[in-house]
Formats: structure tokens, sequence, C-alpha cells
């Protein structure tokens, strides 16, 4: 569950037209009644719920007390993804939404620049489905769809292999890349390795980590980069399987 309340004075939704804006998914956007079902390699649980009985179980306190309507909210969902589970609390807004049918949606997050005049920029764009056949069911982070930070290496849905290869492409200037990898039941990242120096246009970056073991299904693989205008200023994610 999230660390921070998404609600909360500080987190604010700006919600803008994504017509400017393409993307190139590491994970396939499918019309809703094709989407794969959350647990197949295609499509993985990353966040908030580790399995559909947790989200079931969400769903009937819910339907007792009102309990956490964020769940209900895929800008919401978004948001406490990036800031409360990842830890990024510079990405305070969700400044684009594409929802597929009420049941797949692409949340662009992101953050007010201190350019003048004062503009929001793109730190990723995280892609969501509902956990169960449900039409209220609650949203489910699976991946993000990356632009100038790519996360292809390893492959989404792959199956771990410690040492772990991580790679993409990035473009941008004097770019110091951080490696994370997290699984949902531990606050703490299992592998965070900071300060991979990068650069170009679509210049291939990697590097290798050993991934210490876990019990955990699915890991969550991030790659951040920041620095020019705060600590963390793009991202993107991908999952791996650990059997």
């Amino acid at each position: 569950m999230p660390t921070s309340d998404p609600s909360a004075p500080g987190v604010t939704r700006t919600t803008t037209s994504a017509a400017n804006r393409t993307a190139t998914s590491t994970v396939p956007s499918t019309p809703a009644a094709q989407t794969a079902p959350l647990g197949s390699p295609v499509n993985l649980p990353l966040w908030p719920f580790a399995a559909l009985d947790q989200a079931r179980e969400w769903e009937r306190a819910y339907a007792a007390g009102g309990s956490q309507p964020w769940h209900l909210d895929a800008e919401q969902t978004a948001l406490a993804f990036t800031q409360g589970y990842l830890g990024f609390t510079g990405i305070d807004k969700a400044v684009s939404t594409v929802l597929t049918s009420g049941r797949d949606a692409h949340v662009g997050v992101g953050f007010l620049t201190p350019a003048t005049p004062a503009h929001t920029t793109t730190a990723a764009v995280i892609h969501l489905v509902r956990y169960g056949s449900e039409p209220d069911a609650p949203w489910e982070v699976v991946g993000t769809a990356d632009t100038t930070l790519t996360l292809t290496t390893p492959a989404y849905g792959s199956t771990l292999r410690s040492p772990l290869t991580v790679g993409g492409a990035i473009t941008g200037i004097d770019e110091s890349i951080r490696v994370q990898i997290r699984a949902l039941a531990q606050p703490a990242p299992l592998v965070d390795r900071p300060g991979l120096p990068a650069g170009g246009t679509a210049a291939p970056w990697r590097v290798t980590v050993t991934v210490p073991s876990t019990t955990e299904p699915v890991l969550t693989v991030i790659a951040s980069t920041g620095g020019h205008l705060q600590a963390v200023e793009r991202f993107a994610v991908t999952a791996v399987r650990t059997g």
C-alpha cells in the first residue's frame, strides 16, 4: 500500500491533452477486450496489489466502508506509485491521461519546471489496468511507456537471472542513470546502483547488477535520471519474474 496519500496537500493532478506526446510502450497496450490478464507475462502486477485476492479484499473493504477510494482513480494510483513506492517525491502531477474502454490507462506523471512561463514536463507514462473483471475493479500498475529513456533489458516478463544485465537507450546531456530493483513487500530496494554516466541521442546504456534471492514472484526494475532541474526528472520501469 502507498506510503503517502496522493490526495494530500502538495500532490496535484493537472490533466492535459496527450496529442503531442508519442511513446513506444514496453508493455503492449491493447483494446480492453483483448488486454492480457494480470499475472500473464504480458501484464504483470507491480503495484499496489501482488495478487488478485488482495485486489478483491480491497473491493470488499471499499464496499463495506469506502476504504481507500484512490484505488478507483488511475491518476491517483499512478502518483501514489511514483511517490509512495518509488520514492520520487518531486514528481507530483498527473499531466496526461489516456483511457481505453475504462480498463486500460496510460497516465503521464511529471512536475512543474522553473521556466518562465512555468510548464509541466512528463517524467514517465505509467501503464495501468483494472485488476479484476468488474467495471470498478482497482487500478494496478503494470509498466511504463518509454520515450527518451528506455528500459528494454531485461525483456518485460522474462525470468530473473542473477547477475542481471539492465539497459536501454537515452537521449540527453550529462545524464546519470540510477538502477533500482524493488520487491512489493520490502520497503528498501533489493538493488540500488546509482551514477551510471550516459548521454547522447538514443545512446545505449547498460549495467550488470547482482540481485539477492527473494520469495517475491514479481520484481520491478527501475531506471531513473535527473540532476538538472530536480533529483529525478525521467524514469522507466519494467517487470521480471523470479521463477
